[in-house]
């Protein structure tokens, strides 16, 4: 009876992690999946359209213009410029995107956010950055790095992370995502930003702040 009780725990575990897997993008079954707009003539694979393979050509797999700056006159003093599935059709199913990151001389910020559906591995090419995430309940931990030219940071899926200018001059990083489109929750603006706003006594208690202060935080965003 033992061993049946064994059996049927292993058996929920193993299910348990399947529910999961299935929560990222799933591997494909095909050399390729090009995303495709036009919903008469293509097939539903993983929240795109595919065209017919015949079909594909070079230009599903290209983009152009990662060696062009962001503009980073904005509040944050960064800019991403963001190379997923909606940029090149190709990466449909692959699991795997691109960004180049922009900041301003010193203060130029990647503001906390999270990537719900990717891990991030981020490697400098100029400038400094300093980086960081933090772990989950309960702990909390804060991991950071400064990192130069040449050097590389892994930020885990799900995780809140930033990244933040430090140098005296601009800085540009490029990063990889683990996902065709790992989507992005900036945290100030989903909760002082959200459509419609959060009810402010619950920002109030949630981080303990005066309602006035909360109300202000919201028209900011």
């Amino acid at each position: 009876m033992k061993g049946s009780n064994s059996f049927l725990v292993a058996f929920a575990l193993l299910g348990f992690a399947c529910s999961l897997a299935s929560a990222f993008d799933p591997d494909p079954l095909q050399d390729f999946c090009v995303a495709l707009k036009d919903t008469e003539n293509g097939v539903f694979v993983n929240g795109k359209f595919c065209k017919d393979p015949k079909l594909a050509e070079a230009d599903d797999f290209f983009f152009s213009g990662l060696n062009k700056p962001g503009n980073t006159s904005n509040l944050v003093g960064s800019n991403v410029t963001t190379v997923n599935v909606d940029q090149i059709p190709g990466l449909n199913t692959l699991g795997i995107s691109l960004a180049r990151l922009d900041f301003a001389p010193y203060g130029g910020l990647n503001p906390p956010h999270i990537h719900p559906r990717g891990t991030e591995i981020l490697v400098v090419v100029e400038g400094t950055l300093y980086v960081g995430f933090v772990t989950s309940n309960p702990d909390n931990r804060l991991f950071t790095k400064i990192l130069n030219p040449g050097d590389v940071f892994v930020f885990p899926i799900g995780l809140i992370h930033f990244q933040f200018n430090i140098g005296q001059t601009k800085a540009v990083a490029f990063a990889g995502l683990g996902s065709q489109n790992a989507g992005v929750i900036t945290i100030a603006n989903a909760v002082f930003g959200s459509n419609p706003p959060i009810n402010p006594d619950v920002l109030t208690k949630a981080f303990q702040l005066d309602k006035n202060v909360v109300t202000y935080l919201q028209s900011r965003f």
